[in-house]
Formats: structure tokens, sequence, C-alpha cells
């Protein structure tokens, strides 16, 4: 599973460089310049990791950083600064920042602070088969899931949506596309087909079905998952 990055940098030169490097790596990078566009992409989008520069225009670093935790996004948060003064680090990381990297860096060491964080996270497959989110773990070459260590019984058309569904982290898919690509034909619009099988994988695999933290339901569209 590609792994979905937003890069907030104000420095033209340098979030270009840093795109083109992560993209090469193989990541999906999503840009910003400034405070106000970082807050609203962070709020309003799924990432699996926040590359965050403290001095930026707008709103500076550490205040995206606060207002993204306030809002329930613990999306890992990795902050770029100029500044070297342990108290500016303590303060970010007491706000809710995951990690630091102080300028100039190298880019190996970014890119090894990257990884580690989205291991840290679950965020990302063990391997080519296997994801993680939250306490559930889906092994799809063995077809088996876990949460918490514990067997959940899934049918194969449950595991084909849920491989689906994590495939495409982030996205909204309407309820014909889930039907077309999962079931393999297109239902008629009154079918609840979908609605029934979603809310079986809230039953197994959220924590409170009532509350879904991944399975999200995007009124008059469909659904999206979020890791």
């Amino acid at each position: 599973m590609t792994a979905r990055l937003l890069l907030v940098e104000d420095e033209h030169g340098l979030r270009v460089t840093l795109t083109d490097r992560l993209t090469s790596e193989g990541y999906s990078v999503v840009s910003a310049a400034d405070g106000d566009i970082a807050l609203e992409l962070a709020t309003r989008q799924a990432f699996h990791l926040i590359i965050l520069d403290v001095m930026l225009p707008r709103r500076n670093g550490f205040e995206v950083c606060r207002i993204v935790r306030e809002n329930g996004v613990r999306t890992p948060i990795l902050m770029l600064t100029a500044r070297s003064e342990t108290v500016d680090k303590v303060s970010g990381l007491r706000i809710g920042a995951d990690d630091y990297v102080i300028k100039p860096f190298e880019m190996p060491e970014l890119l090894a602070r990257i990884e580690a964080l989205l291991r840290r996270s679950g965020a990302l497959a063990r391997g080519a088969d296997v994801y993680e989110f939250g306490d559930v773990r889906a092994d799809f070459r063995r077809a088996e899931v876990t949460r918490g260590g514990t067997t959940v019984e899934l049918s194969a058309l449950e595991m084909r949506l849920l491989r689906y569904l994590i495939e495409h982290n982030g996205e909204v898919l309407s309820r014909d596309r889930l039907l077309d690509e999962v079931w393999g034909y297109e239902a008629l619009p009154t079918t609840r087909t979908v609605d029934v099988h979603i809310a079986w994988l809230r039953q197994k695999l959220e924590a409170n079905a009532g509350h879904p933290r991944h399975f999200m339901t995007v009124r008059g569209v469909g659904y999206k998952f979020v890791v």
C-alpha cells in the first residue's frame, strides 16, 4: 500500500526537491506552502504521515500541530525546523508532534525517520499482503484477520471488500463503484448490499461500531476507509 504523505514547507525549492525525492521513493505526496492550507488538508483528508515545517506563513507549524490534534487527527507528525533549542523540541512534542528533524538535514536521515514513524503507526504493510490499522492485522496471503491478537472470521466477500477499502485508503468510494469492483456487477440503485457488508465489518473490526474510526460513511455518496 502506497503511503500518502502531506508535506508542508514554505520554501519553494526545498518543497519541490523533497516532493520529487519522496515520490521517487514510492510515496504519494500532497504539498502545502502555508499553515492555513496545511490545516485544511490535514483535517479533511487522510494521510499516513504529515511532514510539517515549523516556520510557515499564516500559521506556524506548532499551531497547525496543536489544532490538528485537537480535531482528533492521530496521523504521525514529523516536524522540520531550523531551530535547535531544546525548548522548541519539547514544545512540539508536548502538543502532539511525533518526531523532529533539524535543518539542514541529510536525505537518508529524513527517509529513515519517515519509515520508522510509518512502521510505528502500523499504517503500512509489513509485507505485500499484510496491513495493519488500529489493533487490526489483516494478512491477505493467509486469509487471516486478527483484532487485538484474536482471530476474526470474515467471509471471502468481506475479505475482498476489506482489502479494496484498505488499498483505497482516504478515497471516497461510491456504492456503485464498490459493487462493480468488489462484487463484480452493477446492482439496482435500491440495494443495501454495500451498507450491510460495511456494517458487518464495523461490528467485527471497529472498537465501537456505532462510532467508527476507520469505516466512515460519506453521506449521500458512499464510504471512506481511514487509517
